[in-house]
């Protein structure tokens, strides 16, 4: 028997909004022994490059390194593993690839200008990063998935050169980890994890080459070490620990809606699992799956610790009240398991992927349907987006003056320059006005 307790809210008690708070509350990077740990680590893989690395993968993944060498995984290697998938699993890998490259495609952007009547052309000129670093988790659990979604949009928008870092605890590789990064075309393989990782792509060592961006989910310490390096790299976003928050008009199966929740529950212990309906007996009946479901799941303790301490069941007025509490979660997963999704999601302005209808499960958006499943976490859907093909991309604005344009816009320029006391900035404008003007 698995013991939980789910925190039940209603909306329409009167300390409900202290309470939905309390539940949102989150914010692990700031434990302060941690943050002092990685600080630590990352300037001793700046200050000893490979040496550090070596160190530091022998003692955090207790992998036995004689040499900077060992720390690459040749691309035989990655081959070898692809070669060995099952036909089944070599074809789910395609399919997914195939999918997630058909979405991304359509999310290109394109370099663009306009000509002005003196002359003057105005644009934009897109170009890719020159190379990107993914991190992959191989921790509690491999991510072959997340090697498709980092990589695949990185290709599509056309990056040259994609350094990909696993973490082998014990010096044990994961096939399905090297077959999908031989399959969508990582460029070299390190096996190194955690903060040392992210320190090793960010500021490069004498075998490790420095990135541009580094892209892709990690624990606690890899987020520490994405926060603290950033501006020195581009990074993706802060990922915190897995959401999933799905509105149900009451008409759904209670087990699917359980066993959704359970889908992001068993990712780790601070997951958070939400639902939201205005139908009370509905939610009763979900409870009771949860209850019935949970001591066949083989990550049954995982599912329940996250689901006592993290997960709600929320009881609200209507649809129209659901909404407006989801967008105030702003999650990372949101399921619309309704009769109209189309009609709810026009009310929908903070989320990280939506799933409309009771037949899109979320973990269809996990692994195949196409759309990535990098998104923001704990709330940040209120102004950061998935990542896709344009954080892979950069743009540059692109000015072009003929005489005319020149003199025109000199004459603006310049008495915007006198304005603000910048002189050099007039005459720099005035001196490509014509004299006799």
């Amino acid at each position: 028997m698995v013991n939980i307790t789910i925190k039940r809210l209603d909306s329409g008690s009167s300390g409900f909004d202290h309470a939905l708070d309390d539940l949102l509350a989150w914010d692990e990077t700031s434990d302060r022994e941690i943050h002092e740990r990685v600080t630590a680590i990352l300037a001793r893989v700046r200050r000893d490059g490979d040496s550090a690395l070596i160190d530091t993968t022998r003692e955090f993944d207790r992998c036995d390194v004689a040499s900077a060498a060992e720390l690459e995984i040749p691309r035989s290697q990655l081959q070898a593993a692809w070669e060995g998938l099952s036909p089944d699993g070599a074809e789910a890998l395609e399919t997914a690839a195939a999918r997630i490259r058909a979405y991304a495609e359509r999310q290109a952007m394109e370099s663009w200008e306009y000509r002005e009547p003196d002359g003057t052309v105005l644009g934009q000129q897109i170009t890719p990063l020159d190379r990107v670093g993914v991190y992959v988790p191989g921790g509690k659990a491999a991510y072959p998935s997340s090697v498709l979604m980092n990589v695949v949009p990185a290709k599509v928008a056309g990056v040259p050169e994609i350094i990909m870092v696993v973490p082998t605890p014990g010096g044990e590789t994961n096939p399905w980890v090297l077959a999908a990064a031989y399959l969508a075309g990582v460029d070299r393989v390190f096996r190194i994890g955690g903060a040392q990782a992210v320190g090793a792509l960010a500021y490069g060592t004498e075998t490790v080459p420095r990135v541009d961006k580094i892209v892709g989910p990690g624990n606690i310490y890899v987020a520490t070490a994405k926060q603290l390096v950033f501006g020195q790299v581009g990074i993706d976003m802060i990922a915190g620990p897995s959401e999933i928050l799905i509105i149900s008009d009451g008409l759904t199966d209670p087990d699917w809606i359980a066993m959704d929740l359970f889908s992001q529950a068993e990712h780790d212990e601070n997951a958070q699992a939400i639902l939201i309906t205005p139908d009370a007996a509905h939610r009763d009946a979900v409870e009771a799956s949860i209850r019935r479901l949970l001591p066949d799941m083989e990550r049954s303790a995982v599912i329940a610790a996250s689901l006592s301490s993290r997960a709600a069941l929320i009881l609200v007025r209507d649809l129209d009240e659901a909404a407006a509490v989801a967008n105030r979660v702003a999650p990372e997963h949101l399921e619309l398991s309704v009769a109209d999704p189309r009609s709810l999601v026009r009310k929908i302005r903070n989320a990280g992927a939506i799933f409309m209808g009771r037949y899109t499960a979320e973990a269809l958006g996990d692994y195949c349907a196409g759309p990535n499943h990098v998104l923001p976490t704990g709330g940040t859907a209120r102004f950061s987006s998935p990542l896709g093909v344009y954080d892979f991309q950069k743009r540059s604005s692109l000015i072009f003056c003929s005489a005319d344009g020149a003199a025109a816009l000199g004459r603006t320029a310049s008495r915007l320059a006198r304005g603000e006391g910048l002189t050099a900035h007039a005459r720099s404008a005035e001196y490509r006005i014509p004299k006799d003007e």
